[in-house]
């Protein structure tokens, strides 16, 4: 038998410790409300599925997390775990869902089509694909009207340097350190960092001096920087470039925006040196900057050719290059075909997202909410010394940690915690950056003021864990 006094201590060491779970609880800011139930889940469990992701799918796969979320549902902002919990996305499937997860307008149009034609092929005419071509051709400036449907932005990366090629007869591709431009061939020779290549034949791409004001030898000096672009191809190439390809905002790369005035610069040297100009679109495009509908506006420049994914259909496997129609007729020389690029299923889901960022005054909400993230975020910086700098535009925003501000040491290792302290406080956020330590902020454009709020006051939680 336990004694009183056992009794009595046993009694108030509980009663102190439910107080504390109370205080913890507490500490842990509280999540927007939201009006939305998730089903329920009896599916195979995240113990099931990570046993048969790792005896079935490709070894090469990898994972956020010491213990990988089974995520079953999305709604707007917000993901739902096996176990109905919720949490705030500040990823986006990788900036890729833009109008919101599962938006009944967009999900209304791909099951309308999907009920009446799932696939035909474009050697037959269905005006699902005519639509939506159009559509995307009204949001580009000047002649960039003519669209080649893919299925993802690799493939967009990989036709617009074929035309590049094809059109100035040249070989020579010119794109930034630090850059990714997809992981085939071709795009696998323009992308810049050793851990997205293999030891694979990648001939005829010059990689420049990345303009990265934060991390650059030069700062924010564009005409230093574009210094580097003409020598290559007076040292590099016979004079004549078939392209220049780039991000305005590297994703990729760690959400470094390339110094301002450089891409006029650039632009102008390949073009006298005979190029075409390719503006990767992939994260930055459909609206994501906020101030501008494609990144390449904001910076004052009209490419000739403007490659796209991602955002352009809010998680369906789509992409597109969007081109003059002179530069076009290149194609016609051979047959270029790709039988899913453009399928009536995927184009009517992507004209329902036009539609839904233009009804929802989504780029608005990203420029808006996108700044006010911002300044916030850099009132953390001025708090946590592990910040080395907060970057970006709208909702394309980085936040990099460096154990040294003065030289910028990456924080590889913390930003692992951090982001593990984050989730379990409910917030989902990505990585990148060649060193893998910067925070990869890219929401769903219908984040609210509320989310920012919930999201800076957990990462300043978490970073004070460190």
């Amino acid at each position: 038998m336990m004694r009183q006094g056992a009794r009595n201590f046993v009694r108030r060491f509980s009663r102190l410790a439910a107080a504390a779970d109370t205080t913890a609880a507490a500490a842990v800011p509280r999540m927007p409300a939201f009006d939305h139930v998730p089903l329920p889940y009896d599916g195979p469990s995240a113990a099931e599925i990570a046993r048969k992701r790792a005896e079935y799918l490709s070894p090469s796969l990898f994972h956020f997390y010491s213990k990988p979320l089974n995520i079953v549902e999305g709604k707007r902002q917000y993901l739902y775990d096996e176990h109905g919990r919720r949490y705030l996305d500040a990823f986006a499937g990788i900036a890729t869902v833009c109008c919101g997860h599962c938006h009944p307008d967009v999900v209304d149009a791909i099951a309308a089509q999907a009920r009446r034609l799932q696939h035909s092929t474009v050697l037959y005419l269905n005006h699902a694909i005519a639509d939506f071509a159009e559509a995307l051709a009204s949001k580009l400036p000047g002649d960039l009207k003519v669209v080649f449907f893919t299925n993802s932005g690799t493939e967009a990366n990989e036709l617009a340097i074929l035309m590049a090629r094809l059109y100035t007869g040249s070989h020579d591709i010119i794109s930034l350190r630090n850059s990714y431009h997809g992981n085939a061939a071709g795009t696998m020779g323009a992308t810049a960092q050793k851990n997205w290549k293999f030891n694979v034949v990648q001939s005829g791409v010059h990689h420049a001096v990345n303009p990265d004001p934060y991390r650059g030898a030069f700062g924010s000096d564009a005409e230093k920087y574009v210094r580097d672009v003409q020598e290559i191809i007076e040292f590099g190439t016979t004079g004549q470039v078939a392209g220049f390809i780039s991000e305005a905002i590297q994703g990729v790369g760690g959400i470094v925006e390339v110094s301002p005035g450089y891409l006029p610069l650039a632009y102008e040297k390949v073009r006298n040196a005979g190029g075409l100009c390719i503006a990767d679109e992939v994260q930055a495009g459909f609206a994501r900057v906020g101030s501008h509908f494609w990144g390449f506006e904001t910076h004052g420049v009209v490419p000739d050719i403007v490659t796209m994914a991602k955002g352009i259909g809010n998680g369906i496997p789509l992409g597109a290059v969007v081109t003059t129609p002179e530069i076009a007729q290149v194609l016609t020389r051979r047959c270029y075909f790709n039988t899913f690029g453009g399928n009536p299923l995927c184009t009517a889901g992507g004209l329902a997202v036009l539609k839904v960022l233009e009804k929802e005054k989504l780029q608005e909400n990203a420029f808006v909410v996108g700044s006010y993230l911002k300044d916030r975020l850099r009132g953390l910086q001025e708090k946590h010394e592990i910040i080395g700098d907060v970057r970006g535009t709208g909702f394309m925003l980085g936040v990099e940690l460096v154990t040294d501000r003065q030289l910028k040491t990456p924080a590889k290792e913390e930003i692992c915690h951090a982001m593990e302290h984050m989730k379990d406080m409910g917030v989902l956020v990505g990585k990148g950056g060649f060193y893998a330590n910067v925070f990869r902020i890219t929401p769903p454009l219908c984040f609210t003021k509320e989310d920012a709020d919930f999201f800076v006051e957990v990462m300043d939680i978490a970073l004070s864990k460190l």
